[in-house]
């Protein structure tokens, strides 16, 4: 098991359409022997969508972790000052949430959970799903690409022809991407030429 003893944090926010991966994904970290604690953002633990409904990926999460979601920026605070995680996921990361982290917004319990743990200087992996990644939202993808503790999962476009500014990362890359950013490295190559 490649996460024997490694304590997890799991971010997710609100990228609904991709939430049933994610949760996948959260799987297979857990099958690796993480122990996961899981934090919702708003979106996900308030908003019920044509892709879901919030109680019912909140007790998902709950299954797979065996820990209560963290939905409260209360209760994302302690994560920094108790060092609570080795390495935190965030996925789906949201244009809004990457936007928000860039320029240092903590308005959320997943913005909260992000910032607290990178003042203990720990890894960030970012699964970025965002329809504007290549609009508005790409000098902030720039900015978090190059701040220190900060990873990305490889991404591309997921739909080049219909929606062009679109970035998706890939998941079935993100226990590779933790494995390296535990390493202190990048999982190259980067950017990917379809996510899809």
């Amino acid at each position: 098991m490649r996460l024997e003893g490694i304590r997890l944090g799991f971010v997710v926010t609100g990228s609904h359409c991709t939430l049933k991966e994610v949760i996948a994904e959260a799987e297979k970290l857990a099958a690796e022997g993480a122990e996961i604690i899981p934090v919702v953002s708003f979106a996900v633990s308030n908003m019920d969508t044509r892709f879901g409904k919030a109680a019912d990926w909140c007790s998902r999460l709950n299954e797979i972790t065996g820990k209560t979601p963290i939905t409260s920026i209360e209760d994302a605070e302690p994560i920094g000052p108790g060092k609570l995680f080795d390495i935190l996921v965030v996925a789906p990361c949201t244009g809004n949430t990457l936007a928000k982290l860039a320029n240092g917004i903590t308005d959320t319990p997943a913005l909260m959970a992000i910032k607290a743990h990178l003042r203990n200087q720990r890894p960030v992996v970012i699964a970025v799903a965002t329809n504007d990644g290549l609009g508005l939202n790409a000098r902030n993808i720039a900015t978090l690409i190059n701040t220190k503790y900060i990873y990305m999962v490889p991404f591309g476009q997921d739909n080049p022809i219909a929606k062009p500014n679109s970035l998706v990362a890939r998941l079935d890359q993100m226990l590779d991407t933790v494995c390296c950013a535990l390493e202190g490295k990048q999982l190259q190559p980067l950017l990917i030429q379809s996510a899809k």
